[in-house]
């Protein structure tokens, strides 16, 4: 009650300040309300609670030159499948910041990202429950154009129980630089030739806490950038070196580490082709050497795959990223045949091909002296195995066929290893499968329309095969209702072949949005950006409310 008074004060003062001052005041809240029940027979479990609620409220206040705020949060207990290290209420994120055209200082918790985020990332992604917010004091520096210096220290959020903040043991130092070299050089400017270079160093701090290693306390990580673009082409690729960390997830070995990204890429009207490339060993960087999971991340590995967003491809078997290294392609191919053509049809047609491959990645242990230097193997960037991790092969058409009517047609061809990334204990090694999705919308005049999706997932492992049907109306701007049925017809267990049956509606007023959802989700694994949690089964009552002011 005491936080809850606190917080009312605090908004009362930014409030009458902002006044007086002529300052604004900004922000956006977050309510979770779910009243769950037992199901045994999809494996759904009610907590004794009965009712679980997750809520955020983030206030900017900011004035001139001048920029402060919080987020209050509060998890009483945690939705079903967040993390449960988040308990309780609390403010644990508020900031002070003053920026101008060429220098941001900001004191307290932030953000931010060097290049691709292969060396440093700190950000929050709210499905996942993944929040790795620095605590501690940034500077941004841009003496002149085409030149941005970025520095920080600080420590990281790793847990929230009963309303207190709980940082990580280590403690984060980074500097980072980038120069725009068309903005320097006399003349350049005009150039179709666009080139940038950037560089970082980030390394982490930890008293040592164990007794039979010798662990260093110091830990750095260093690498260079590269962007070039002309005219309709592009490449830009990353290489970053990580000293040697003997942590919990590499089973404390003195490797170091390598990532390397790159991203090749053309572009002209009605034709877009990109192909990147992943290399990563001992890559996963944390400020605290003993946690695993997806707390303490410094740094971001990021998916070489597509996200998929329809039900059956994007929670069955999704594959992110082998947090111990992998190596991996992605070829992403987007063509528009032209409208008034035969292929083309009246409105023009949208092609999209996306094929992905990962694989483990050549471990030379013949090269290395562990006696002499403790080092168990050599990896080399992109020296790749015909181990299979995952591979995913998907196509994609849309194409509007009259004033009204909308058609997408959807394939994928999946193998997913499970030996490496378990998703299911009914299988293993590898697992195939073949999903269709068809995607109608029609527009019944200007405020009400309906879309369908037909989903069928056929694969001869785990629980079999599966359908989806998707019915969603929509009367805008206000309402929207929607009905999906999950039916596990091909499951071996005849008593176990379950309709999962789940039913929303929701309304929109100017800022604010009400949803509710009641029926039975199924287990699955949730992924976002290249970072996966799994998703407990549930059956009962979500409430969802957002606004923005």
């Amino acid at each position: 009650m005491k936080k809850i008074v606190l917080i009312a004060c605090c908004f009362t003062v930014y409030s009458s300040f902002g006044q007086l001052q002529g300052g604004s005041i900004t922000g956006n809240m977050e309510t979770n309300v779910q009243y769950l029940n037992t199901d045994t027979l999809i494996g759904a479990f009610a907590p004794d609670q009965k009712v679980v609620m997750n809520a955020y409220m983030n206030v900017n206040y900011s004035v001139n030159k001048f920029r402060a705020g919080m987020r209050l949060e509060s998890y009483l207990p945690a939705i079903a499948g967040y993390p449960a290290f988040y308990s309780g209420t609390g403010i644990p994120y508020r900031y002070f910041q003053y920026a101008s055209d060429e220098i941001t200082v900001t004191v307290g918790n932030f953000y931010d990202q060097f290049g691709s985020g292969l060396i440093f990332r700190s950000y929050e992604e709210r499905a996942l429950g993944l929040d790795n917010a620095m605590e501690g004091a940034s500077i941004r520096f841009m003496p002149k154009k085409g030149i941005e210096l970025k520095g920080f220290i600080g420590r990281q959020r790793v847990n929230f129980v009963d309303g207190n903040l709980f940082k990580s043991d280590g403690t984060v130092r980074g500097l980072d630089g980038s120069i725009h070299l068309n903005d320097l050089i006399p003349g350049f400017a005009e150039s179709d030739f666009k080139i940038s270079i950037g560089g970082s160093l980030v390394s982490r701090y930890q008293a040592v806490a164990n007794d039979t290693l010798i662990l260093p306390k110091n830990v750095g990580s260093y690498g260079a950038r590269i962007d070039m673009r002309y005219k309709r082409f592009y490449l830009n690729a990353e290489y970053v070196h990580k000293d040697n960390d003997p942590n919990a997830l590499n089973n404390y070995i003195y490797n170091p580490g390598h990532g390397a990204i790159f991203n090749l890429g053309y572009s002209q009207k009605g034709l877009g082709i990109i192909l990147t490339g992943k290399s990563l060993d001992n890559m996963a960087f944390r400020s605290d050497r003993s946690i695993l999971g997806n707390q303490a991340f410094i740094n971001y590995l990021p998916a070489t795959s597509n996200n998929h967003t329809y039900n059956l491809p994007g929670t069955l078997y999704p594959y992110a990223t082998n947090l111990k290294g992998e190596v991996a392609y992605q070829l992403d191919v987007l063509y528009k045949l032209a409208k008034g053509t035969a292929l083309g049809g009246k409105y023009g047609t949208d092609l999209h091909l996306n094929v992905s491959v990962a694989t483990d990645y050549n471990k030379d242990y013949e090269t290395p002296d562990w006696k002499k230097n403790r080092i168990s193997y050599v990896a080399r960037p992109f020296d790749g195995t015909d181990s299979l991790y995952n591979f995913d092969f998907n196509i994609h058409l849309k194409r509007k066929l009259n004033d009204r009517f909308k058609l997408g047609l959807n394939y994928y061809h999946f193998i997913y290893n499970n030996d490496i990334n378990e998703v299911t204990k009914l299988a293993k090694h590898y697992i195939k499968s073949d999903i269709g999705v068809i995607d109608l919308q029609y527009k019944i005049n200007k405020k009400h329309s309906i879309r369908a999706e037909f989903q069928a997932l056929f694969t001869k492992k785990d629980r079999g095969n599966w359908t989806t049907i998707l019915i969603e109306y929509t009367i805008s701007p206000k309402w929207f209702f929607t009905v999906m049925d999950q039916y596990n017809y091909g499951h071996p267990d005849e008593n176990l072949q379950i309709h999962y049956l789940l039913g929303s509606f929701g309304y929109i007023h100017e800022n604010s949005r009400f949803m509710f959802m009641y029926g039975k989700q199924r287990e699955g694994i949730l992924c976002v950006g290249g970072v996966c949690r799994p998703v407990p089964a549930t059956n009962g009552l979500t409430f969802t409310f957002t606004q923005s002011f």
